[in-house]
């Protein structure tokens, strides 16, 4: 189930009749370009409508990208914090928040998610405001090292502003004195005088005298919220002098007083609306309707609306309302206060109609509101199978947490279901003891425990030793892990295809890592076809992907491109009923541009990644961002761009997501082969001594990628005792990888001990060695590991190619090895040219490309170039409308399709 947003949460609060102008604060605002903007006052000073009501001026004025989310307690959660933050940003500035979008779906560290969005904001041509209403009621420690991360690194044409009651936890004294901070205070706010004239006159129709002004001012010490309360109470009164001088005392006692005033002078019905709905935190006609047991729900709504009772609409069909704060709060004290007794059944009654809406997580969070846990875990534990096929372990691990530990110890379809959400969370504390309690439950009396969902029972002993299997392969345990996951599937009830499925993936990646290609393929095969017959495609999808690792790492690149060409097709039935890509679908064509890529067909590598990209956010499993990187880290280092290449890794390590698939390519190791083949051999040696690889260790197949990366790293320095050292390690690995059926080993290695013969001027050995690999890679294609081998033997490649004039194999390598010349003439062989531009790159629009392609921000691309923050920006502009794209990483994409940046 992916994160619903709330849309109303982006809108940009409607302006209200009767504003009063604030010129003074307006040239607060207008006047320095801060870093952080901050409104900073309690509940009732509006802050708010004065900072809606400076950028509609603004944005009549310029360009400027408007950016708002109004924040709640919900968002006090990582993932739906920056979730929102980011599609605020992507809606102002399309395409600057859709990487950081895909990023922060698949649980990527913040600093990474933000990171990617900084850089496609640092490019902008306009400016953007991004605002973050009510920060004070989403801030907790969770978000804030990433806000600390996000204002410290934000681009000049980027302000953020923080509407909030209290301080946010951010250097403010730093910022202050750095001159990067604006203050707009409590003190500011207030009303002066005049204002306040003009306000109460508007307001309340009475034309008060100065004194009376002054007095009523001086009262409420200008506080707008007290204000409006005020000025409706004087629109009843006759006695404007007696009641401004009754008006006396504290905020807290003004507000109670004034509250008694108006709800006092309301008719009973509409006092009793009032209250009752107080409870919500939005409201519309049917759930009014529900809550109050009464008809007329929207009417009142629109009433109250018309009557600027403190109600503030959020959307311009004018459906969902809020009511003010400030209201609000003193609504729900009077409740409490008079009808204490019946604040649990009305937010029950919410959490019915948010359960019949098919709203879960509102009405769970009004059930546990009305103390009702049991309804709450009735709500989880009827859901949960739909909340594992769409992916909420959000949820379940929030919920966890929140329901009471006596209610779960009775439920044991619940507690296994929870179970599930943290370890899907990759949140494995606690989860070795809720799984004794969960079997302790297994072995009660049935009339002890409470059962919502009977189907799921039957299923608990599989799902246990499921999950136990997936604790002991976290931990390293291979054995108890294909121990607990073969339990499963002997406790597993017939027809359960998920558990059937869990279990032999769970055996699968134990076994993967094991080395037993061929057994963990089987398991996996097995997981994927249990997991297409429960209907999880997403989750076959990701199947798919490894089935395809585990086929490369055998030798069976056709193999791996049908079932990656399959899982393709798979998603695209499935998508075209939906609203959205199915996920999993970008992950896909990244795995074809690997295989297109051993086949050295660069270009169609190029294209795959480039329509991965165009998917976005939601196309891509958690892998999928560090899987994209180091695919375009591979077609890099082919064109010898080996500084790009390693950026990628570096924000490849940045984003990486192992989840239990064993890390049997590091992407320590991909970054020593990078550095290798850029020649930069000490860098590559530092590497191996880092990570303790050595020509001696022990050989496992967790470690044959790092092995056979020192290897290549022996084989450039070129010296007798490394070339040596990299032969008798490259025999070992070679026996290791032929026990183990690896072909795709097997042909890397027997390139490489070719390789390290011809060295040492053997050409024979050389010639028998890169048969060997050409007799294994041949039937499949395997062209681009031999590529870079034939540079290096050219002598022995001759001699082959005699011996196979008709091999079109080897006529394709040489080619594919042999540098294109100006004067050549062109074949029917040679691939097609690249895509030509109708209007082409100017040489400093090539020049922004290229930088465009590192990790410099828009300032560092401008103090490269010598050139304004401003002219990178319209050069940027520029690019993306000739490219056709609206973000970086777009146009690297394509500018690398179609040749702009080799």
């Amino acid at each position: 189930m992916a994160l619903a947003l709330v849309e109303t949460k982006f809108f940009l609060p409607h302006a209200r009749a009767g504003l009063i102008a604030r010129t003074r604060l307006d040239a607060v605002l207008s006047g320095r370009r801060s870093r952080l903007t901050l409104l900073s006052a309690p509940a009732g000073f509006g802050k708010t409508t004065l900072l809606a009501q400076w950028l509609r001026t603004e944005a009549e004025r310029s360009d400027l990208r408007i950016a708002w989310v109004s924040l709640d307690e919900g968002d006090q959660v990582t993932q739906t914090f920056w979730t929102y933050v980011l599609t605020a940003l992507e809606r102002a500035a399309p395409g600057s928040g859709s990487a950081a979008l895909q990023l922060v779906a698949s649980g990527q560290p913040v600093e990474a998610v933000l990171a990617a969005v900084l850089n496609e904001l640092s490019v902008l041509p306009d400016d953007v405001v991004l605002v973050l209403d009510d920060y004070h009621l989403a801030e907790c420690p969770e978000i804030q090292p990433g806000m600390t991360f996000l204002v410290d690194r934000l681009p000049p044409q980027v302000r953020l502003v923080i509407i909030t009651r209290a301080d946010p936890a951010l250097a403010l004294a730093r910022l202050r004195v750095r001159g990067e901070l604006t203050e707009v205070r409590a003190a500011d706010l207030r009303f002066t005088d005049a204002e306040a004239a003009r306000f109460l006159s508007e307001a309340s129709g009475h034309d008060l005298t100065a004194a009376e002004v002054s007095a009523l001012g001086a009262r409420t010490e200008g506080w707008i919220a007290s204000l409006q309360l005020a000025a409706l109470s004087l629109r009843e009164r006759t006695d404007t002098s007696g009641f401004i001088a009754g008006f006396t005392g504290t905020d807290r006692y003004v507000v109670d007083y004034l509250v008694e005033e108006v709800l006092d002078r309301e008719p009973t019905g509409v006092r009793d609306f009032l209250l009752t709905t107080s409870i919500l935190d939005r409201l519309c006609g049917p759930l009014c309707d529900a809550v109050t047991t009464a008809n007329g729900g929207q009417q009142a709504l629109a009433s109250l609306e018309r009557r600027n009772l403190f109600i503030v609409p959020l959307d311009d069909q004018r459906h969902w309302y809020r009511y003010h704060h400030l209201f609000a709060d003193v609504l729900r004290a009077h409740l409490l206060r008079e009808r204490p007794e019946a604040v649990h059944g009305l937010h029950q009654r919410a959490s019915l109609w948010y359960a019949e809406a098919g709203q879960l997580e509102e009405a769970v969070r009004h059930a546990l509101a009305a103390d009702d846990a049991e309804s709450a875990a009735d709500l989880i534990e009827l859901a949960l199978p739909e909340l594992r096929r769409d992916r909420r372990e959000n949820l379940l691990r929030r919920w966890a947490d929140e329901l009471p530990p006596d209610v779960v110890g009775r439920r044991p379809v619940l507690a296994v279901g929870l179970v599930g959400g943290l370890m899907a969370s990759n949140d494995f504390g606690g989860v070795a003891e809720r799984l004794r309690e969960a079997e302790a439950m297994l072995t009660r009396p049935p009339s002890e425990l409470i059962v919502s969902d009977i189907d799921e029972l039957p299923r608990l002993p599989a799902a246990l030793e499921t999950f136990r299997a997936g604790l002991a392969l976290i931990e390293g345990d291979l054995a108890g892990a294909l121990t607990h996951a073969t339990q499963a599937q002997a406790e597993a009830i017939e027809g359960d295809h998920l558990m059937h499925a869990s279990a032999a993936g769970l055996a699968g990646l134990a076994t993967w890592a094991g080395g037993d290609i061929i057994a963990a393929h089987r398991a996996y095969q097995a997981a994927a076809d249990g997991l297409t017959k429960a209907g999880h495609i997403a989750d076959v999808l990701g199947c798919s992907l490894t089935l395809s690792d585990m086929e490369l790492a055998l030798g069976r690149l056709s193999e791996a491109e049908r079932t990656l060409e399959h899982a393709l097709k798979l998603a695209e039935r499935h998508s075209a009923d939906r609203p959205q890509i199915m996920r999993g679908t970008a992950d896909m064509l990244v795995g074809l541009s690997r295989s297109a890529w051993h086949r050295n067909d660069l270009g169609a590598a190029a294209e795959y990644l480039r329509r991965a990209d165009e998917l976005g956010e939601p196309g891509g499993l958690p892998q999928h961002p560090y899987r994209w990187r180091v695919a375009l880290a591979r077609l890099r280092t082919a064109d010898g761009d080996f500084v790009a290449a390693l950026d990628l890794i570096d924000e490849a390590e940045r984003v990486y997501v192992g989840d239990f698939s064993p890390a049997v390519h590091p992407l320590h190791a991909t970054r020593a082969r990078v550095l290798a083949a850029s020649g930069d051999l000490r860098g590559a040696a530092a590497w191996a001594r880092v990570h303790d690889v050595r020509v001696d260790s022990d050989l496992t197949y967790l470690h044959e990628y790092e092995h056979l990366t020192l290897c290549r790293i022996l084989l450039a320095e070129n010296a007798s005792l490394s070339v040596r050292d990299a032969a008798a390690l490259l025999d070992r690995l070679l026996v290791q990888a032929l026990d183990g059926g690896r072909i795709g080993t097997v042909i890397e290695v027997e390139v490489l001990r070719a390789m390290a013969a011809g060295a040492v001027g053997d050409d024979r050995g050389a010639l028998s060695a890169l048969e060997s690999a050409v007799d294994l890679a041949e039937p499949d294609g395997w062209i681009r590991v031999l590529v870079d081998a034939v540079a290096m033997m050219a002598p022995v490649i001759a001699t082959l190619a005699k011996r196979r004039p008709r091999s079109a194999f080897i006529r394709e390598l040489l080619a594919a090895s042999t540098p294109a010349r100006d004067d050549a003439p062109e074949t029917q062989s040679e691939p097609p040219p690249p895509p030509i531009l109708v209007d082409p790159l100017s040489d400093r629009e090539l020049d922004v490309l290229r930088l465009l392609a590192s990790d410099l921000d828009g300032p560092a691309i401008a103090r490269e170039l010598v050139v304004s923050l401003n002219t990178v920006k319209t050069h940027t502009k520029h690019i993306y409308t000739k490219l056709d794209v609206n973000n970086r990483r777009s146009a690297v994409t394509r500018a690398h399709q179609m040749g702009l940046t080799r």
